[in-house]
């Protein structure tokens, strides 16, 4: 939100005269764009990589909490194959509110490069090496 927030006070005081130096020149529009487009891509991109580590962190914390991640894996692993077999229709953005990935299911385009949950099978994976004792 922060990079967002800057990004925007940048691009709106470039539009209202903002970065203007002595002699009347404007600001560089090259600048210009790469703040309107990049900035809030950039705050994209690290949303999802700190919601992906916050559903590690979660099965982490599960399992130490009962002792044992093989139950929490076979949950997710029966939460995955029920996702695939009926796919819910479900907006893309709400998709980070399920505990996996409801849009596993459906086909589009670069749908893992925008996804805010890690893939089930390395979750699974993670709970049944009991990385989470560390």
């Amino acid at each position: 939100m922060g990079i967002t927030f800057l990004a925007r006070m940048a691009m709106w005081g470039a539009i209202f005269g903002g970065g203007r130096d002595r002699e009347g020149d404007g600001a560089n529009p090259i600048a210009l764009i790469a703040t309107i487009i990049l900035a809030p891509l950039a705050a994209a991109l690290l949303q999802m990589a700190l919601s992906r580590s916050r559903e590690y962190e979660a099965d982490r914390s599960g399992a130490r909490l009962i002792g044992d991640g093989e139950p929490l894996a076979r949950a997710l692993a029966k939460l995955e194959q029920g996702a695939r077999q009926i796919p819910m229709d479900v907006p893309p953005a709400q998709a980070q509110a399920y505990i996996v990935n409801p849009l596993t299911g459906r086909n589009f385009e670069f749908k893992s490069l925008f996804t805010t949950h890690p893939p089930t099978a390395d979750r699974i994976a993670r709970l049944r090496s009991r990385e989470w004792q560390r």
